[in-house]
């Protein structure tokens, strides 16, 4: 086949395509709303609200999410804890070990504060050498905001031991952060076995 009928063959079969899209894109319009406008469109354009009626609007809005909610970590060394019989590190002797699965949190900004609702939930496993039947799973909680806490808090959670394992979950609620905007904030988990 000559180059020249290759050539006109595939900028016809370009051609087509891109007719192809465009059609494709006059018929979407009346799917998404881009025929005549109704009333209730008119009715909006010429909308003129006054400023009671704006200010109304605005004490019964729900506060706005936070576009950049904090991000939640595990604190690096506090995604597991390990207690062992006699204080020996030895595999046999493991009386239990308890490991964080998952962090979450939420957020609202109002006022100049972001408020978080942050939770972490976890289980608790049974070694060779345990046979408790509820074990203290010390969960702390922190804020830290450009380099400083803003908030810590430990948890002391009783896990009820079934069988061999046990699981919890820490929610903690309403916790207030300062935010002008542009600031490092992150939200820190992890057991803290510290006395």
């Amino acid at each position: 086949m000559p180059f020249s009928a290759i050539v006109s063959a595939g900028t016809r079969g370009l051609v087509a395509g891109l007719a192809g899209l465009a059609l494709a894109g006059c018929s979407m319009g009346s799917m998404f709303g881009g025929g005549g406008a109704s009333t209730a469109d008119v009715n909006l354009v010429n909308a003129t609200p006054s400023q009671q009626q704006i200010a109304q609007a605005q004490a019964s809005a729900m506060p706005a999410i936070a576009t950049e909610c904090p991000p939640i970590r595990v604190r690096n060394g506090g995604e597991a804890m390990f207690r062992y019989a006699g204080g020996q590190v030895n595999p046999n002797q493991l009386q239990y070990q308890g490991v964080i699965d998952e962090v979450t949190r939420n957020c609202t900004v109002s006022n100049g504060q972001i408020r978080v609702n942050m939770g972490a939930s976890g289980r608790v496993l049974l070694g060779p050498a345990g046979s408790q039947t509820s074990v203290t799973a010390p969960v702390r909680f922190a804020v830290e905001r450009d380099g400083q806490a803003v908030f810590t808090e430990k948890y002391n959670l009783s896990v009820p031991i079934t069988g061999q394992s046990g699981q919890f979950v820490q929610v903690v609620e309403n916790v207030s952060i300062p935010y002008v905007g542009g600031e490092s904030i992150t939200i820190w988990v992890g057991f803290d076995t510290r006395s």
